[in-house]
């Protein structure tokens, strides 16, 4: 049976890759290993990865540099990419956040909760592309200067094309699609990650703060509702 996924691994210590590899031997995945970023990187030049484990203390290029890499070659562009690190501090789960990763595992973490997450990532993916009926839906929408194509997936502010990253994109996606519509944060969570995933409500305002700015002007378009959460003003 051929793998359903591509899995690689970035991590220098050999001990992790062994138990990450074993953890993950009953999955039907494709595992590729890297010991550097510049490995990881060398993979992604001519293959791709659906999900990637990405340490972020790595001799050479760090974690933090390697998600500004990953997100800039074609096949990483849309992978989800899963931070372990035994850096826990809040500013650096948000700092790996802010660079374009979709979750954070602090170290020591558990093998299964992390397999799950995996599990969980690839799940949206495939029920993104394979959803019955999605292409009878509606799959561009247009509000003021910003416009938004979910099957080219590509998104234009003023006619420009915006380089956003995948949860950037969905959240977008979620707001221009229902204008005026206040959503929670667990809500937004939900709606670009799925339901019960393991994401703080301070990620999402981070993920609302990058999204503002790279919308520039018509960032203001996304409004802060008090006590509930975040809406898409309807251009008028």
């Amino acid at each position: 049976m051929a793998p359903r996924a591509t899995v690689l691994i970035v991590e220098d210590d050999a001990d992790i890759r062994e138990l990450l590899s074993v953890s993950m031997a009953g999955e039907n995945w494709a595992l590729v290993q890297a010991k550097s970023g510049e490995e990881g990187l060398a993979f992604l030049a001519k293959g791709r990865a659906d999900c990637i484990l990405l340490d972020v203390m790595l001799p050479g290029i760090d974690g933090f540099r390697m998600i500004r890499k990953i997100r800039e070659t074609e096949s990483g562009r849309g992978a989800a990419i899963i931070m372990t690190t035994a850096r826990g501090e809040e500013s650096d789960v948000i700092a790996g956040l802010e660079l374009g990763a979709d979750d954070y595992v602090a170290k020591p973490y558990s093998p299964k909760v992390l397999v799950a997450r995996i599990r969980s990532a690839l799940r949206r993916q495939e029920e993104a592309a394979d959803a019955p009926g999605a292409r009878a839906q509606a799959t561009s929408w247009r509000q003021g200067s910003l416009s938004l194509d979910s099957e080219r997936h590509e998104a234009f502010c003023g006619g420009e094309p915006l380089d956003l990253l995948p949860t950037e994109f969905s959240l977008l996606r979620h707001f221009i699609s229902r204008p005026d519509i206040a959503f929670t944060r667990g809500q937004l969570i939900a709606a670009t990650k799925g339901p019960d995933y393991p994401v703080t409500d301070r990620a999402i305002d981070v993920q609302i703060l990058g999204l503002r700015k790279k919308l520039g002007e018509a960032g203001a378009m996304i409004e802060t509702v008090r006590g509930i959460g975040y809406r898409l003003r309807a251009a008028k």
